[in-house]
């Protein structure tokens, strides 16, 4: 047996768990009565729940980017869902290649969402779903082997060569729901865990590890196990917020087109996707339950760091919006908890609640300092080590961009402070301002109001100081200018790629 001198000195393994479109406050933990997440509770209790972390480019692609890099969209530069442009060529530098530079054997299971399909950003190895990918579907005209483990995987499970996960008639981006109709074994989310419990096991036990376990779910299709769905289905939820100020983008409702992300949709439909959306993400706890069993059984439950997290939120009919890709706390704030085995824990502090506003590309400074890793220069993501132990802000303002299709072709630029949310419409310069202490579900804008003024002046300020030199022109003379042409991403990231 080891002794504790040495415990100290090894690096610890590391479980990375990245689920796709997950709301902060779909867990027991964060107050919803609504939903049953025991294992995440659990998580949580005896670790850090960081209750203000977000996501400031929130849609799948630049999300990830940041995980994976410790870049902020300045510095990233991607701020939509662009498909096709090639990850490794313009973010050499990423979590799990220094982690194997630095001696951990790393693997990636589930979604990886970068392009060409199968670039292991600096992974050993990666087994891929990455669901839905308009690119490779129609490269390869329908699902490829090549491209998709699960596919291949779900063929020989069922002996059906057609067989693929698009087969229900759920859209991969629709607000329609139903239940899995194969065997709970066959579902995407079991697959994730399985293949990862499967490396658990076959692992290297001469290096840490660093182990990706990327669920796709609860991103849309909404189908979760059918005794899932009849539970959820029998759930009373909670009337969405709906603020006042929705009315004025209503010119750009799509009533009736179920992938719309700004419509109205009956309360059944609401109900049904709810429904589906839960069930997805009680199916997911599960799974965590099995990893806590999986680490107790191979005897790695005390050396193994464990953070969760998700890409970004799901709007959930809040305000009349679905999916995300807006700066609304249904879309970019994200659940963040993080686990750590009783050697790391004194040296980082107490398990709790941490109130520090975080964002995602703090995840690879974080574990890298937990593994022992000096980080890379250039990152802009921090530890949060000083977060956890002295209950320290780490940042004061955050600071988060994306183009919104919804609404029109704008630039959807917003400013997150201690107390406020600010958020300018880059199109026509429309301003919001939201206090999240008094109206955490920002029902109610303030910028108008005159005894506000002053308010929105400092954060229109501080979005100033952002976006000074962009290219785009958005900063002239001290002031932000609506109107200027956006930046194309291909574009920036071959420019990026040339550094």
């Amino acid at each position: 047996m080891s002794t504790p001198e040495h415990d100290r000195a090894t690096p610890p393994n590391i479980v990375l768990v990245c689920v796709d479109q997950m709301r902060f406050d779909a867990m027991g933990c964060a107050g919803d009565d609504a939903i049953d997440t025991p294992y995440l509770d659990r998580l949580a209790s005896r670790g850090n729940r960081f209750t203000r972390a977000y996501s400031s480019t929130p849609t799948c692609i630049p999300a990830r980017v940041a995980l994976m890099t410790g870049l902020g969209p300045e510095s990233h530069g991607r701020y939509g869902y662009r498909e096709g442009i090639s990850f490794p060529d313009a973010y050499p530098t990423t979590l799990p290649g220094t982690l194997r530079e630095n001696g951990y054997q790393t693997f990636g299971v589930g979604k990886m969402h970068v392009w060409p399909d199968r670039a292991r950003c600096g992974f050993d190895d990666v087994l891929l779903h990455d669901g839905f990918l308009h690119v490779s579907r129609r490269r390869d005209q329908g699902p490829s082997l090549r491209s998709d483990d699960y596919v291949a995987w779900l063929r020989e499970q069922t002996g059906d060569p057609r067989a693929d996960y698009q087969e229900t008639g759920l859209g991969c981006n629709s607000m329609v729901a139903r239940p899995w109709e194969r065997e709970e074994r066959l579902h995407p989310t079991r697959w994730v865990a399985d293949r990862s419990f499967e490396f658990l096991h076959r692992r290297d036990p001469s290096r840490p590890f660093f182990l990706y376990m990327s669920f796709h779910r609860p991103h849309a299709p909404f189908d979760p196990p059918g005794w899932l769905w009849d539970k959820y289905s029998r759930r009373e939820f909670p009337e969405r917020p709906v603020g006042s100020w929705v009315e004025r983008f209503d010119r750009f409702r799509r009533d009736g087109d179920d992938e719309a992300e700004f419509a109205h949709r009956s309360d059944s439909r609401h109900h049904d996707v709810r429904a589906g959306y839960y069930g997805s993400i009680e199916f997911i706890d599960f799974q965590i339950n099995r990893l806590l069993e999986s680490l107790h059984d191979h005897d790695l439950e005390q050396d193994t760091v464990i953070l969760f997290v998700s890409d970004h939120g799901e709007m959930l009919g809040d305000h009349d919006l679905y999916r995300k890709s807006v700066a609304y706390e249904g879309s970019s704030h994200v659940p963040f908890l993080l686990h750590l085995p009783p050697r790391l824990r004194k040296d980082w502090g107490p398990a709790g609640d941490v109130d520090a506003i975080v964002e995602l590309r703090d995840v690879m400074p974080t574990l890298l300092d937990l593994a022992g890793v000096p980080a890379p220069e250039g990152l802009d993501g921090v530890s949060l080590r000083p977060a956890v132990a002295e209950r320290a802000e780490v940042r004061g303002h955050l600071q988060g961009e994306h183009l919104i299709h919804q609404l029109g072709r704008h630039s959807m630029q917003w400013i997150l402070t201690e107390r406020h949310k600010y958020v300018w419409f880059s199109g026509d310069g429309h301003e919001q301002l939201f206090d999240l202490v008094e109206d955490p579900l920002e029902t109610t804008d303030l910028a108008p109001r005159a005894e506000c003024a002053a308010e929105l002046e400092r954060h229109r300020a501080l979005l100033v100081e952002h976006l000074r030199g962009r290219e785009e022109g958005f900063v002239v003379d001290d002031a932000l200018v609506p109107g200027r042409e956006l930046r194309s991403e291909a574009d920036w990231v071959r420019e990026f790629a040339r550094l």
